[in-house]
This record gives C-alpha cells, structure tokens and sequence, in this order.
C-alpha cells in the first residue's frame, strides 16, 4: 500500500441528466480517519458506491490501496472491508455462527478460523452473547457484531458508512473506542457521519461535500478557522487594564463583569503572537488567554446552508 491509502482525481458521476459528483478530489493518508461530510443528497453514498467498486464513475480516476478501482476491482475488494447505515447480521444465527459464516466465505483467513471468532468476540466485548441469536442483540452490539465481521479479513482499509445512526451516546462512544484501536493498528478509516461531533473527534481531516462539490476540506481546526467567530479572549485583574486594552484593540467585545476582551482572530500562532506583542508594548499583561473557534455545527451551516439537522 502506498502511503496514500485512498487517492481521487476528477471524481464524477451523474444520473441521466442529474450530476451527483462534479469532480472531486480526495487524498486518505494510510493509518488515519477521514470524515466525509454533507447534507442529505451531497453524493456521499455515492462517493463511497464508487470507492468500494459498487458503482462505476463517468469520469475522474480512484485507487483504493494502490489498485486502480476501474481495472483492479478484485485487488480492491481484497483490500477493503464495508460496514453499511444498517447492521448486515442475520438475525437467525448467534453472534459466533454470523462470524464463522464469514470465515467460511472468506477464502483469504487462513490457520484456525475458529481461534479468529473467538479473538473478535473477546475484542468486541460480546463472549457473553456469542450463543445468543442476533436478534436478541442491542442496537450497540448488532453494531459491534457487523463491525467485527467486517474485520475478518484483515482489511487495511475500512469504509464506516454512518456507524454509530441510532445508538445510545455510551454505545456511540464504544464504538469510537474501537475505531481508535483500529488506526493504532494501523487501519485507515473512511468515515460518514450525520454527527458532526463524532467526526470532531475522530477524524485526523475532513471533506464538506455539497451538491456534488468539496467545499471544504482541512483538519477540524483548519476548518473552524475559516468561519468567522473565532477569537482570542483576555482576562485582566482591573477595570483600568480592560478599558486600556480595549481601547487598542478596535472592534473588541468586552464583558466588564468577567473583565474579560474578545479580540477578533484567526486563532493562528502568528495573529496570537501579534496580539500578545501589542498587550506588551503598553506595558499590559493579561492574567489568562485562550483562544475560541466556531464548532464544526457554525463551519457546517457557513459552508453549505444547512443545519446539521440534515447532515448525513
């Protein structure tokens, strides 16, 4: 695999005379979570139909792990495990017979398949369910469970198509957890989420996509810096010190009860290091600052006009 596990050029598509994808561009370095973004109809399902070999593109080129996805399909799908919106268990087995079927049909597990249930089982917490049919099973573990059967295999790159869509905030959280252990073994992580604290916090960068177009892409950080509304925010010990900063700060925002100044900024080391310089060149000294940037909710909503109540 190449340092890149996921590389996209000119990626398009469309629907008769519909165009979902107009020409994207996307660059997944290996060992990381990359989130994609966008409202509901943005192309995201089908950016990811494209990249598992589920859907042919009209133009553009895509290489998964190296293989090109037009004429390496086999190479790809060798490569890749796919967790869908749904968990695709059968209801009818037990958690361990779902996982055996998967080694059965899985030609590239090689040594003892059972040893590879009974590891996933311990590693997804459910030994105690394993004879239990799927269908007794929480939402968290049916999630958990097609998450496991994904991993047979060994995939070093995993597509996660809205995993944590409906459970409980304390499932949601483990299955983080276990994304987490997965890129520090070294998996990459192709991620879409209607929840945009989720990509917050796993993902190492991000893609907006909005009417088949990327309008934005950076690390969560990079993002919120765009959106106007970051700024950097000084305490001082008396009103004397406030009225003095504020009056060399134009277009600062003070609270007098808090003695607290926001300063417009970008919330870049060079602007912070600019302003600290300023303090200090009236002899002023604050006695704390720290910087605020808009959530991934502001950068969503400025980006494509939505709330996140229609991110998926």
């Amino acid at each position: 695999m190449t340092s890149s596990a996921i590389e996209v050029s000119g990626l398009r598509k469309a629907f008769k005379d519909k165009v979902v994808l107009d020409g994207i561009d996307l660059e997944v370095p290996a060992g990381t979570v990359f989130s994609l973004l966008g409202p509901n109809g943005a192309g995201k399902t089908t950016t990811v139909n494209v990249l598992t070999t589920l859907m042919s593109a009209d133009g553009g080129t895509v290489r998964v792990a190296g293989h090109d996805v037009a004429t390496e399909a086999k190479a790809v799908r060798a490569a890749i495990g796919v967790t869908g919106q749904f968990a695709a268990v059968d209801e009818l087995l037990t958690g361990q017979e779902n996982l055996q079927l998967m080694v059965d049909l899985n030609r590239s597990v090689s040594g003892d398949g059972r040893r590879v249930v009974a590891e996933l089982l311990e590693r997804f917490d459910l030994v105690e369910s394993a004879k239990k049919p799927a269908s007794t099973y929480s939402g968290g573990m049916r999630r958990k469970l097609d998450l496991a059967m994904t991993l047979i295999g060994g995939p070093r790159i995993i597509f996660l198509d809205e995993p944590t869509t409906g459970l409980d905030p304390r499932s949601r959280r483990t299955m983080w957890s276990i994304i987490r252990d997965l890129v520090a073994d070294g998996v990459t992580i192709f991620l879409t989420t209607q929840y945009l604290e989720e990509a917050d916090q796993l993902a190492a960068r991000i893609a907006v996509l909005d009417q088949g177009r990327l309008v934005a892409q950076g690390t969560p950080d990079d993002l919120k810096r765009q959106i106007p509304g970051t700024h950097v925010r000084f305490r001082f010990s008396t009103v004397d010190e406030l009225d003095a900063a504020a009056r060399i700060f134009p277009g600062s925002t003070r609270d007098d009860d808090a003695l607290a100044l926001r300063v417009p900024s970008d919330g870049g080391t060079t602007s912070l290091r600019a302003l600290l310089d300023r303090l200090d060149e009236h002899s002023l000294s604050a006695e704390e600052f720290s910087v605020h940037t808009p959530d991934l909710d502001d950068v969503f909503l400025a980006l494509t006009g939505h709330s996140t109540e229609v991110a998926k």
